[in-house]
């Protein structure tokens, strides 16, 4: 048959080939919510990469080095705070913008974003979109096991929680700037540049994510405490989480009514503040080079700043290599730990923590199960829990011998601005603006698996669940 006798094929219309694209897209939604949600995450940090490599960008109108750009794409994404560049004199207006962008959308969280764009998708959000959501909100969904209905969020209320989490984002934003606008007159700030500080200050504190619009940072405003206060609370109210908000906006100080999840988050978290506030009044009283120059007042407030902002605001007001090494190991911790669950803060969460103790206070007592507030944690939310805090531990441990081997600088350092970056906090030493481009690229991995989650990240990469029929016979080896 020759090719003229050769029936043509009918050729098939744009329309159809848009549509055969959607349902594409619309059964990627479905097969990994987690993969989906990761490759949310890659391609956003792709298109600001993209947008930050403009000339327009940046404050000289040249090309941003590749790896710089990278970096702060990624770190405004994940909203850690970590900058190779100087955030102030670097971008130009259009390169803030795109900065102060890309937090808020960052802030929306790995899976409840992918949950956002799959409803998009599929036009509805059915069973598929809402588990992605409730994944957010409860990372055992992630892995698709067996999961009590009666935790955190249910399923039939993501809708109201994905609405939750745009309005609380919007009406926080705007209470912040609210308050933070006429601070910023009163320390001389002038009006038009207030108008756009106070946003951008606000932003980057519900975000947890550290950032300044100034050139000082908060240095001028390091006696005022109503300014650091404002700062202190959008930063609590980022870090405790969009259920936590979701359960105190619904049952208001009701306590009874309260979930598990949001007594844990919220008790643990105050604790730590406390705690860290304490630790650092006592380290740092002496220290000339930070609080030991403050009266008993001034020391008393900086600490509680600084133990709140090493939870994962990112904010300072004293440099953090001036610290004592002591200081610096507390700071790692609090950073590790980081805030709540389905928070803009980073780190194994709060939460976490919180089970792992109750599991090792119930061991110590000889207690056959785990309990908290008349309920009981099973042993799968434990596994959990243990496995979030090994790959935590794993992820920060290689990445600190791997720039520590490029860089050779004092282990310290490396230590502290690598679990700043796994926990999304910001806070540094110095070092990670000096990192030459093979290190920068280790310390942007380890911001993306920090924010994504070692959760979802060890859902995504698992390629099926496999059930086994049958057991194995129990042998018990000797540990401790």
């Amino acid at each position: 048959m020759t090719a003229e006798s050769r029936p043509s094929r009918p050729r098939r219309s744009v329309r159809s080939r848009l549509y055969d694209l959607w349902d594409a897209l619309r059964d990627l939604t479905t097969a990994s919510p987690a993969r989906f949600a990761v490759g949310i995450f890659v391609l956003l940090i792709m298109i600001f990469t993209g947008l930050y490599s403009l000339p327009i960008a940046s404050a000289d109108g040249r090309v941003t080095p590749f790896a710089d750009a990278l970096f702060t794409a990624v770190s405004t994404i994940c909203v850690t705070g970590l900058s190779t560049v100087n955030m102030y004199s670097h971008w130009s207006p259009i390169g803030h913008v795109f900065t102060y962008l890309g937090v808020n959308v960052g802030a929306l969280g790995v899976l409840t974003l992918a949950s956002i764009l799959g409803l998009v998708i599929s036009k509805r959000l059915g069973l598929r979109a809402k588990l992605i959501a409730a994944g957010d909100s409860n990372p055992l969904r992630a892995h698709g096991g067996p999961v009590n209905e009666g935790q955190t969020v249910r399923l039939g209320e993501v809708g109201q929680l994905l609405a939750t989490v745009a309005l609380s984002t919007l009406i926080i934003e705007a209470c912040l700037t609210v308050l933070l606008y006429p601070a910023l007159l009163a320390a001389g700030i002038d009006p038009l540049a207030a108008l756009w500080e106070a946003p951008y200050y606000a932003a980057m504190s519900f975000t947890n994510t550290g950032f300044v619009p100034n050139a000082d940072g908060l240095t001028p405003f390091a006696d005022d405490y109503f300014l650091l206060t404002v700062l202190m609370a959008g930063v609590f109210l980022g870090s405790i989480g969009f259920p936590v908000i979701f359960t105190l906006a619904r049952h208001k100080w009701h306590v009874r009514y309260w979930s598990l999840h949001t007594k844990l988050t919220l008790i643990t978290t105050v604790v730590l503040f406390f705690a860290g506030a304490a630790a650092f009044l006592i380290l740092e009283v002496n220290n000339p080079k930070t609080f030991g120059s403050m009266d008993a007042w001034d020391t008393t407030f900086q600490s509680f700043f600084l133990s709140a902002m090493t939870r994962s605001g990112g904010f300072s007001t004293v440099p953090m290599d001036d610290l004592h090494g002591s200081s610096l190991v507390v700071g790692s911790m609090l950073m590790f730990v980081g805030g709540g669950s389905a928070s803009t803060a980073g780190g194994i969460k709060v939460t976490t923590l919180a089970v792992l103790a109750l599991a090792v206070f119930s061991e110590a007592k000889g207690r056959q199960s785990v309990e908290a507030f008349g309920r009981r944690i099973p042993s799968d939310v434990q596994r959990v829990a243990l496995s979030v805090v090994a790959w935590g531990a794993t992820i920060v441990a290689l990445s600190t011998i791997t720039i520590a081997q490029i860089t050779q600088a004092p282990i310290e350092r490396v230590l502290f601005d690598v679990i700043s970056a796994f926990a999304t906090v910001g806070l540094s030493t110095g070092l990670t603006a000096e990192l030459p481009d093979p290190a920068i690229y280790v310390m942007a991995l380890t911001m993306f698996m920090g924010r994504v989650g070692t959760v979802t990240l060890a859902a995504a990469v698992a390629a099926t669940s496999r059930s086994q029929l049958y057991s194995l016979p129990v042998e018990r080896p000797i540990v401790g």
